[in-house]
C-alpha cells in the first residue's frame, strides 16, 4: 500500500508539472500551433510621375480606376482546372456584355477569313509559346497545332472553339507573367463600378476575383504635343528580355549590397508592367515608374484580412518639360490652319511639322507635327493610325528628313565671306543659267548683277553655284559641320542624324563624289537630308553669332512631393562656331531684307518686331494611285527679334506650296510670343514650383 501511494503520488507531479509547462510555460508555443492564419507579400507597383509644361501646367496626370485581379490565395488552383475555366468564361462574358475589354495577348487569332492564324510581328510570343516549357511544339506548328494543344493542356473540349481560345489566352497569359501569390493576375484594366459590383455579388462563384483600384494615366489634352509626351503600354516580351539582362548584367558588374541587390531585383520588370513605349514616357522611364513596395497581407481563421506595408512604394518623380503649353497649342494649330488653307497639288497628302527654340538656351519651346492624333485614343485608334497613308504617328520633327533646299544658302554665305572667298561686295551676273562643262544648271529667274544680301533675299541659285565653284565641298561641308547640319541635336528623344552631303557620305555607299554635285549642294540639293529640329538650330546659331547649343526637352525634374530637385537641365554649349562677326551679320542682313523687301514681307508686315527669315522650296515626286506626280515642299526658317534674337522657328509643308507659304504659320507664332511675351520670358522656376 505505501509503493502504491508512493507510485500515485509521484504520477500525479509528474502529470502537474506537464500541465503547468503547457499552460504557462509553453502557453505561446500551444497559441501558435493553434493559429491557422495565413501570411503572404505582394509587390504593390507605384503610381507613375506626372509630366508638366514649364510654366507648371500639368499635362499628364493620374486617375484612379478598376481592375478585377486574380488572387492566388483563394483563385481555384491548377488541380481544379474546371472551377477555374468556369469563373474564367463567366468573367468574359461579363466583361463583353458591358463593353469592356479583358487582357487577351495570346498571339493565335481568327483572320479576315474567320481562319485561326498567328497575329502579325509576335515572333518571340509565339516561340515562347511553341518552347519546350509551355507546348513543346515543332517550330514549324501551326496556329491551329498550337490551339489544339492549349485546348487539351486546359481541359477545354466541351467549349466551343471561340470561347476555348479566349479562355486559353487567359491560361496562358497566367502562366506566362507567373501567376502566384505574390504576383497577382489582371484579367482586365479600368471597368465600370457596376462590373465589379457584379463580381462583388457573386464573390461565392468568382473564387479569389477581386475588384482592386490602380492608378491610370491621364491626358489634361491628349490632344498637346502627342509626339513628345509619348503613351505608356504593357511591357513586351522583347523589352522584358531586354530589361532583364540589363539589370542582370549592372548585377554581375557592380560592387553592390546585399541591401541594395534586394532594392534592385524588387524593381526588376516583371511581365504585367508598363513601360513608356516613346516620347517622354519613354525617355524619362527610370523618372518616372517610381519605386515599387510590398504589401503583407495576413488572412486568419476566420477570414478576417489585415495588411500593412512592410516596402512602401513611392510614386515616380515630375518632369517639368521646356514646352510651353500655350505657345505650342498655337503652333499645332497655326500649322493645321496653313496646311487646311492650301490645296494640296496633284493629290497628294498634306503634312508637316514645325519647332521653335529658344536660340539662347536650346530649350525646345514647342514642336508639332501634323496630321497628328490624341494620346488619349491612341490604343482604340491604333489601327487606324498605323494604317493612315499621311503617317500620323511619325514625328516628322525628328524622325523625318529633308532636303534644305534654299535654306542651305546661309551656310555657303557663310563660308564664302568667311574664307575671303566673297565679300559684302562681290557680285554675281544671274542670266537664269549657269554652265558647268558640259552640264547647265538653272534659276528661277533671270536675277541680274546681286552681292550676296541681295542674292539671299531673292534667293538667286547662279549666285551660290558660284561660291561653290570656288569654295568647294570640302570647305563648305567644314561651315555646315560647325553649324550643326547633319547630326543630331541631342534632344532626349529619339532622332535621326539626316545626310550630309559631300565626298564622306557617298564613299559610304561605294559611290564617288563629282564637282557637279557640289554646285547643287551648295543649294541645298544633292543628298542633303536634315531634320526640321536640326534646321531650327542652325537657325538658332547663325542667329545667336555662333553658339550651337544642345536642344533639349526637359527643363528639370523633382521629387513627387516637390520637396527635391533630382535633375535640373544648363545650357550645353556642342559648339562655339568659329566664323567671324562680320560674315554672320552680312548673312543676318540677308535674313532681314527677306522679310522686309523679299518674299516673306506680307506674311510678317504685322509682326511687331522684325524678324530675320529664308525660306526653301524643293521638289518631290511620289507615286499616289499609281502615278507618279510632282509636288513642293516648303521650308521655313527665321529668328526674332532681329536686334536681340530670342526665338528661332522652321517650318516644313510637304507637298503643297513654296517655302513663302509656310511663313504664315511662323507669323502666327510670333505674333502669339511676342504679345504673350512677358508671361512666357517669366517662367516659373524649379525652385517656386517647389515652393
Amino acid at each position: 500500500m505505501r509503493f502504491i501511494v508512493i507510485l500515485f503520488t509521484a504520477v500525479i507531479i509528474v502529470y502537474g508539472v506537464v500541465l503547468t509547462n503547457a499552460v504557462v510555460l509553453d502557453s505561446d508555443e500551444y497559441d501558435d500551433a493553434g493559429d491557422t492564419s495565413s501570411t503572404y507579400e505582394v509587390v504593390v507597383e507605384a503610381a507613375r510621375g506626372e509630366i508638366y509644361d514649364r510654366n507648371g501646367v500639368v499635362l499628364v496626370s493620374n486617375r484612379q480606376g478598376n481592375s478585377i485581379e486574380f488572387n492566388a490565395a483563394f483563385f481555384p488552383s491548377q488541380s481544379k482546372q474546371s472551377e477555374r475555366n468556369a469563373i474564367i468564361s463567366a468573367l468574359i462574358e461579363l466583361c463583353e456584355s458591358k463593353g469592356e475589354e479583358w487582357t487577351d495577348n495570346l498571339p493565335i487569332i481568327y483572320d479576315e477569313d474567320g481562319s485561326i492564324a498567328f497575329a502579325e510581328n509576335r515572333e518571340t510570343d509565339i516561340k515562347n509559346l511553341k518552347a519546350s516549357n509551355m507546348l513543346n511544339l515543332n517550330s514549324y506548328a501551326t496556329a491551329e497545332n498550337c490551339l489544339d494543344a492549349l485546348i487539351e493542356m486546359y481541359s477545354l473540349e466541351d467549349y466551343d472553339e471561340v470561347m476555348a481560345r479566349k479562355i486559353a489566352s487567359v491560361l496562358y497569359e497566367m502562366w506566362r507573367t507567373g501567376f502566384s501569390v505574390s504576383t497577382p493576375y489582371t484579367f482586365a484594366e479600368d471597368v465600370s463600378n457596376e462590373t465589379i459590383s457584379i463580381i462583388k455579388e457573386k464573390s461565392d462563384f468568382f473564387q479569389g476575383v477581386e475588384g482592386t483600384v490602380n492608378t491610370y494615366r491621364e491626358f489634361t489634352d491628349g490632344t498637346l504635343a502627342p509626339h513628345i509626351i509619348g503613351i505608356t503600354g504593357i511591357i513586351s516580351s522583347d523589352e522584358y528580355t531586354s530589361r532583364t539582362s540589363e539589370l542582370q548584367d549592372s548585377i554581375d558588374s557592380g560592387n553592390y549590397s546585399e541591401d541594395e541587390i534586394a532594392e534592385l531585383e524588387l524593381n526588376a520588370y516583371s511581365l504585367t508592367d508598363y513601360v513608356g513605349k516613346f516620347g517622354i514616357e519613354s525617355a524619362m522611364e527610370s523618372y518616372l515608374r517610381g519605386t515599387k513596395g510590398i504589401e503583407s497581407i495576413t488572412v486568419d481563421s476566420d477570414g478576417n484580412v489585415t495588411s500593412e506595408y512592410t516596402i512602401v512604394p513611392e510614386q515616380g518623380a515630375s518632369v517639368v518639360l521646356t514646352i510651353d503649353s500655350g505657345l505650342q497649342r498655337v503652333a499645332q494649330n497655326a500649322l493645321e490652319t496653313r496646311i487646311n488653307e492650301l490645296t494640296a497639288s496633284a493629290g497628294l497628302e498634306a503634312a508637316g511639322a514645325v519647332v521653335v527654340l529658344d536660340v539662347d538656351t536650346g530649350e525646345v519651346l514647342a514642336s508639332a507635327s501634323y496630321p497628328s492624333y490624341d494620346l488619349s485614343k491612341y490604343y482604340e485608334n491604333y489601327n487606324t493610325l498605323l494604317e493612315d497613308e499621311a503617317t500620323p504617328l511619325v514625328n516628322r520633327v525628328l524622325q523625318s528628313t529633308y532636303e534644305p533646299g534654299s535654306t542651305m544658302k546661309l551656310s555657303t554665305a557663310l563660308a564664302g565671306l568667311d574664307t575671303g572667298a566673297i565679300t559684302s561686295s562681290t557680285t554675281f551676273y544671274c542670266s537664269s543659267v549657269f554652265q558647268y562643262y558640259d552640264t547647265t544648271f538653272s534659276c528661277l529667274s533671270a536675277h541680274g548683277t546681286l552681292n550676296v544680301i541681295s542674292a539671299l533675299e531673292k534667293s538667286c541659285n547662279i549666285f551660290f553655284y558660284n561660291v561653290a565653284q570656288t569654295v568647294g565641298i570640302d570647305v563648305m561641308n567644314s561651315y555646315s559641320t560647325m553649324l550643326g547640319l547633319g547630326q543630331k541635336t541631342g534632344v532626349e528623344l529619339s532622332e535621326v542624324a539626316g545626310i550630309l552631303a559631300g565626298r564622306a557620305y557617298r564613299e559610304s555607299i561605294g559611290s564617288t563624289w563629282q564637282m557637279g554635285d557640289t554646285i547643287q549642294a551648295a543649294i541645298g540639293q544633292s543628298d542633303n537630308l536634315f531634320t526640321i529640329l536640326q534646321l531650327a538650330n542652325y537657325c538658332a546659331t547663325i542667329a545667336n553669332n555662333g553658339t550651337r547649343y544642345k536642344c533639349h526637352y526637359v527643363k528639370y525634374i523633382m521629387s513627387a512631393d516637390h520637396s527635391e530637385i533630382l535633375y535640373e537641365a544648363e545650357p550645353e554649349v556642342l559648339e562655339q562656331v568659329d566664323i567671324s562677326q562680320d560674315a554672320i551679320n552680312i548673312v543676318k542682313q540677308g535674313m532681314l531684307a527677306v522679310t522686309t523687301t523679299g518674299s516673306c514681307a506680307a506674311a510678317f508686315a504685322d509682326i511687331s518686331e522684325k524678324v530675320g527669315a529664308k525660306t526653301g522650296t524643293t521638289q518631290v515626286k511620289k507615286v499616289v494611285n499609281g502615278k507618279t506626280v510632282e509636288g513642293n515642299n516648303g521650308l521655313n526658317i527665321s529668328f526674332a527679334p532681329y536686334d536681340d534674337p530670342e526665338i528661332a522657328i522652321a517650318v516644313i509643308i510637304e507637298n503643297l506650296d513654296s517655302g513663302t507659304a509656310t511663313a504664315n504659320v511662323s507669323a502666327d507664332i510670333y505674333e502669339y510670343y511676342f504679345s504673350t511675351k512677358n508671361q512666357i520670358s517669366s517662367v516659373q522656376s524649379a525652385d517656386e514650383l517647389l515652393r
